[in-house]
């Protein structure tokens, strides 16, 4: 009976062995299905990241191609603006050189009036052409004089615009005379 006795409670710990390895198991089953749901939810959140990562990819891309282009055009434009500064300077330069010479000519031309002794000595016969030392400053000065006593004006009067056209054509034939000696 002892031997009853201890299969009954070896059967009984056996059950109870059984009972605890299927309430182990159930639990066990529970817990992966859950981690199994929670695993497939975090895969699909990772594949809509993924779409939603490569959408913003293509996006940043459009974006820094249209960037690039428009820096592109940037740089041409530069480009070009600065070959039309180059050109001005270029032309400034060779203006300034044409300019340089010009007054060196000049130059050289009022020291051969002053060694001639033409230049400070230059007759004036009266205020109208007071000051004037070249064709080209009398030329200027009889028009502006022409049109201010002009007959036809409210200041004109014929007396004195005869005698600045006689003064004109002295002064006119004294200098080219001195240009040609």
């Amino acid at each position: 009976m002892e031997n009853l006795e201890e299969i009954l409670m070896d059967e009984k710990q056996t059950a109870d062995s059984l009972q605890e390895l299927k309430s182990w198991l159930f639990r066990e089953n529970i817990r992966l299905m859950t981690a199994s749901a929670e695993l497939e939810e975090k895969q699909e959140r990772f594949e809509q990241e993924k779409e939603q990562f490569k959408e913003e990819m293509k996006e940043l891309s459009r974006k820094m191609s249209a960037e690039q282009k428009r820096i592109r055009q940037d740089n041409r434009l530069v480009s070009e603006k600065l070959e039309i500064i180059k050109d001005g300077f270029q032309k400034l330069d060779m203006d300034r050189r044409r300019l340089d010479r010009e007054w060196a000519r000049l130059m050289a031309e009022k020291e051969i009036m002053e060694e001639r002794g033409l230049y400070d000595n230059y007759p004036e016969t009266s205020a109208f052409f007071h000051g004037v030392k070249s064709l080209m400053t009398l030329k200027k000065r009889y028009k502006d004089l022409t049109k201010i006593f002009h007959p036809d004006n409210l200041a004109g009067d014929t007396e004195v615009i005869q005698r600045i056209n006689r003064e004109y054509e002295q002064l006119k034939r004294e200098y080219e005379q001195f240009r040609q000696a």
